[in-house]
């Protein structure tokens, strides 16, 4: 079993939960977060504060702020060992733009699950069938 989460922008939120669902992962949490990647210093910027010192301080405040933090959403679904890859491939593909900032995915070992309102473990806790026909997602 395991944890997939994957760091997105808030824009793809819409097609990236229709193309899970559309996947077969219809039991997911979703929730706005803010955070910031890495981001490399402007040597052009630099080498200006150089060329002219009578801009620093004014460029020295804007380097100071650093890089905001940005606005996105996270996603976490729990799936079993074999639909890891297929749970991978839907959120890369749908949120993959090519530029900075697309997100991560992270995949992490989950030991133990329990379902609060039927004491269903593990797999069967998960599993959209458990607990019958129309049964209630965790």
């Amino acid at each position: 079993m395991k944890e997939v989460c994957a760091i997105i922008r808030m824009n793809k939120i819409n097609a990236t939960k229709e193309a899970l669902v559309q996947a077969g992962f219809s039991a997911f949490t979703a929730m706005r977060v803010s955070g910031r990647g890495k981001r490399t210093v402007n040597y052009e910027v630099l080498q200006a504060m150089n060329r002219n010192p009578d801009v620093q301080p004014e460029v020295l405040a804007t380097l100071s702020q650093g890089p905001r933090l940005m606005a996105k959403r996270m996603i976490t679904l729990l799936v079993p060992d074999r639909r890891v890859a297929d749970a991978v491939d839907v959120l890369i593909k749908t949120n993959q733009t090519g530029t900075p900032g697309d997100g991560k995915v992270f995949v992490c070992p989950v030991l133990e699950i329990m379902r609060i309102r039927t004491g269903e473990t593990n797999e069967d806790a998960i599993d959209e069938m458990a607990g019958g026909e129309g049964a209630e997602h965790v």
